[in-house]
């Protein structure tokens, strides 16, 4: 990883995308419609499994260090891992929701949108925070020394969706991103 605070932004980048487009189908589903509910339950898969092994725990490890940098990050770096927590929660319950109306479950529109509401709103806020409140101070305090063993400290993974060799089972949604980049 050449530049991790680079390589960390780009990552929240595409995890701002694929909300993007989970926010359009949710409103095709406001509106009375029939979004692809395959399409969201391959978006929130992929936000709740990638980011949960890889970027995260990286996440979590940079804190750490960054805490033994600046000892008054603590307190705003412990909120940040918390809501890894509870967004993980918001994805599970948001996968559950979608499982059921794809079981031809009875579920009313204002509970799917709730759910979804809810995971879409605290993960961009997150997204924010760390963009703005971790990200520069890491940038600034964190040595090359560091870096190393934040990537020390968790497995490099392959990025499923956004990398090089992306798993067929993600195959529409890559097709989606496509069509979205085209168009927009």
């Amino acid at each position: 990883m050449s530049n991790p605070v680079s390589h960390w932004h780009a990552e929240h980048a595409n995890f701002s995308r694929l909300l993007d487009i989970l926010e359009k189908q949710l409103d095709e589903f406001h509106e009375g419609g029939t979004p692809n509910y395959e399409l969201m339950s391959d978006i929130v898969t992929y936000l709740r499994h990638f980011p949960e092994l890889h970027h995260h725990p990286r996440e979590d490890a940079a804190f750490a260090l960054l805490v033994k940098h600046d000892p008054g990050m603590q307190v705003p770096l412990e909120r940040l891992k918390q809501e890894h927590r509870v967004i993980a929660a918001a994805g599970e319950d948001l996968l559950r929701i979608l499982n059921e109306v794809t079981s031809d479950a009875v579920i009313a529109r204002a509970a799917v949108e709730a759910v979804a509401a809810m995971y879409l709103v605290y993960y961009r806020h997150h997204i924010l925070k760390e963009e703005k409140e971790a990200l520069p101070r890491a940038a600034k305090l964190l040595t090359a020394k560091d870096w190393e063993a934040v990537a020390a400290a968790v497995p490099a993974g392959l990025d499923p969706l956004f990398g090089e060799k992306g798993e067929v089972g993600y195959r529409e949604l890559r097709r989606h991103i496509a069509l979205e980049a085209r168009s927009g």
